[in-house]
């Protein structure tokens, strides 16, 4: 067993590109759940609209690179204002009825044989990165020992960090004005903050869209750093690693989506790797009636998720949360 390698393994995958995907999807969910209470469960729905904003307009239409990028977040606006409106006015859990089921029809849609010649069926779209991939100052990769880089993946996670840290900044500056206090207010008891001639539900869309957008800018990121888009990563498991990202690191928390992702991608790939060393080689460390090597990616998920429901018995408020900013309006 070379926990090193283990480890190694670990540490890439946490501080890589994949765990700034989730990170700045579940930073998107904190300012829908943690401090709103808006039960959004088609975060994968945004992604998918800000990553086919930007390879439609490239590829499809013809324009430029730039013009892409303010797609993919115009995309993710009028998402938030077409669920918003018919939603946002009743329970929380219509929302999160009309968001879910949203996000499964805009991946069926993308992949659809009716739409291949605009979102390109299921093969998704490619040939819209090289204008990204340009822009790439490093000549060669990074190696620190326990932590390596490609050259394309030092720029990805480079660009990706820094947008996270930008989007830090931006929900931490909100969430201490007056606007983020009502946003708080509104998770408490909306009634109280209507009955003080707040319009609850224009700062309910303005925090739907707000988070949308961070969605779309997640989904942007996806596909950049996958150089291709294609429907079936939209899914709805995408949408339940974001929130698991959030409720690991802590809800209504400005770190809470950023330390959540990073410890999730570090458990997820160091389980991975410790039982698919244990059940390869000559003589495996676990024996094959009890595991084989095809059923040790699996059981990784078994692992963490045992793991994530006994946190949510014994801290539901996460690592680094609250527990007095869990009360959720679910009116």
């Amino acid at each position: 067993m070379d926990f090193g390698d283990i480890l190694t393994t670990a540490l890439n995958q946490a501080l890589g590109p994949n765990a700034i995907v989730y990170a700045l999807a579940a930073i998107g969910l904190n300012i829908h759940f943690g401090y709103t209470g808006l039960l959004n469960f088609g975060q994968a729905g945004f992604m998918a609209v800000g990553a086919y904003g930007l390879a439609v307009t490239v590829v499809i239409v013809g324009l430029p690179f730039w013009a892409g990028v303010a797609m993919s977040f115009l995309a993710a606006f009028a998402l938030a204002l077409v669920l918003g409106f018919p939603t946002l006015r009743l329970r929380a859990d219509y929302l999160a009825i009309a968001t879910i089921a949203a996000a499964e029809i805009l991946r069926l849609v993308f992949g659809s044989v009716e739409m291949k010649d605009t979102f390109g069926g299921s093969n998704g779209l490619t040939g819209y990165s090289s204008a990204y991939k340009d822009l790439n100052p490093y000549s060669e990769g990074l190696d620190l020992g326990a932590i390596s880089f490609s050259r394309d993946d030092l720029w990805n996670v480079t660009v990706g960090w820094a947008l996270v840290a930008l989007s830090c900044l931006v929900v931490w500056a909100l969430m201490r004005s007056p606007w983020g206090r009502v946003l708080r207010a509104i998770r408490e008891d909306e009634d109280a903050v209507r009955s003080l001639g707040k319009n609850v539900f224009a700062y309910k869309m303005q925090a739907l869209i707000l988070g949308g957008m961070f969605g779309g800018m997640a989904g942007l990121y996806f596909a950049l750093k996958q150089a291709s888009v294609v429907p079936s990563q939209y899914n709805t498991q995408l949408t339940f690693f974001a929130y698991t990202a959030l409720l690991v690191g802590g809800a209504a928390r400005v770190l809470g989506p950023v330390l959540g992702a990073v410890i999730y991608w570090f458990l997820l790939s160091a389980l991975g790797a410790f039982f698919a060393q244990a059940t390869s080689g000559e003589d495996p460390l676990l024996p094959t009636w009890a595991m084989d090597d095809t059923q040790a990616s699996l059981v990784r998920f078994l692992v963490t998720g045992l793991a994530l429901m006994l946190l949510m018995i014994y801290r539901p408020q996460g690592i680094f949360g609250d527990r007095r900013e869990l009360a959720i309006d679910g009116r």
